[in-house]
């Protein structure tokens, strides 16, 4: 079977998960052409696994001081290149041409009449969970940003809802754990602005990951350039992470049973709905700001959540290769089945 991939490359998130995706595809004899848009060519970084891979401009959000600024995304938008995009792009030599909340390849996929398959975060907010900040602009992106025909939302419980658990690498539960040791990834807050934050908390050791690096005079500081080897290495022996609300990494973490502490992008309808089911499944804490007394609060907190959560990648290739039925009721609640939620006291490691 020959497949058309395409991945939202804005945020490592949805690139994380194509990872996943690629290896079990991989592993069942897929012919797979990847396609990334969302940012510069130079900031992707440990793509190997893709065998080669496409790059389109398409779509992307700009942030500014920690919020998304709706004026400065519709400044950078360049309409002509997105449809030249659209219309560059032949599908027609493929058998399945699937989404990851990237555009190009779904307005590639309707224009030329092909059913496209959406797997994502995003797709579940087609149903029932829960949902704050909405807005008529948000509203819209979620619907018309990246369509598909057939769409398989995920989420870090099922919210009584047709949907399934995160795509997320399965490894197994970290034996030593270095109690003060945090990971923050906060890539669209001021850098130096989190390093002036932490500096007050000597007690305990943090690892920052950005896309640039600065400057950290603070021995307990270190700042790391982006790198999927080195932050998987330090999240896994780590006690917990500060980041903002993205899917996957918060995935990760509970799958690691890490603690976290959220920080949602402002007026980011996703993020912002992301920290409130942390918040209502008591899975971690969040914070609207920067805030020095959440932070405190938080690295003085015990407690953690371990998820366990079955390999969806490879069980959606199995559904790809059984021709995508209807997933039944049955379907999706023995999967859910499977997933085991435990309390985790820290201190007691």
């Amino acid at each position: 079977m020959r497949i058309f991939y395409g991945v939202q490359g804005t945020g490592n998130g949805h690139i994380t998960r194509a990872r996943v995706m690629a290896k079990e595809l991989y592993a069942a004899g897929m012919d797979v052409t990847f396609q990334f848009t969302g940012r510069p060519a130079d900031k992707y970084f440990d793509m190997d696994v893709f065998n080669g891979y496409q790059l389109r401009t398409g779509l992307t959000f700009n942030t500014d001081e920690g919020q998304v600024s709706y004026l400065k995304t519709a400044r950078d938008v360049k309409p002509i290149t997105f449809i030249r995009d659209i219309n560059s792009l032949d599908l027609s030599g493929y058998d399945l041409v699937i989404t990851d909340f990237e555009p190009v390849t779904a307005w590639a996929a309707r224009k030329q009449k092909k059913s496209v398959l959406g797997i994502g975060h995003q797709y579940a907010f087609n149903h029932g969970i829960p949902k704050v900040g909405s807005d008529p602009i948000a509203n819209q992106v979620m619907k018309y940003f990246a369509p598909a025909d057939i769409s398989v939302g995920l989420h870090w419980h099922h919210f009584g809802q047709p949907i399934l658990p995160p795509i997320i690498e399965t490894p197994e539960t970290p034996r030593n754990i270095i109690k003060n040791k945090i990971i923050v990834y906060l890539p669209f807050e001021d850098q130096n602005e989190v390093v002036k934050i932490l500096a007050p908390f000597e007690n305990f050791d943090f690892h920052i990951y950005c896309p640039e690096v600065v400057q950290s005079k603070f021995a307990h500081i270190v700042c790391n350039p982006l790198s999927r080897t080195g932050f998987q290495k330090d999240l896994y022996d780590c006690a917990g992470i500060i980041s903002n609300a993205g899917f996957e990494l918060a995935s990760e973490a509970l799958q690691l049973g890490k603690k976290i502490l959220a920080k949602p992008l402002h007026s980011q309808m996703e993020q912002i709905s992301n920290a409130a089911a942390l918040k209502e499944l008591g899975f971690g804490h969040t914070m609207t700001d920067m805030d020095s007394a959440a932070i405190q609060h938080w690295l003085h907190d015990n407690h953690a959540v371990h998820v366990t959560y079955p390999n969806i990648a490879k069980v959606l290739v199995q559904w790809i290769q059984d021709g995508m039925p209807p997933m039944d009721g049955d379907f999706i609640e023995n999967i859910w089945d499977t997933v085991n939620v435990l309390k985790v006291d820290l201190s007691k490691i």
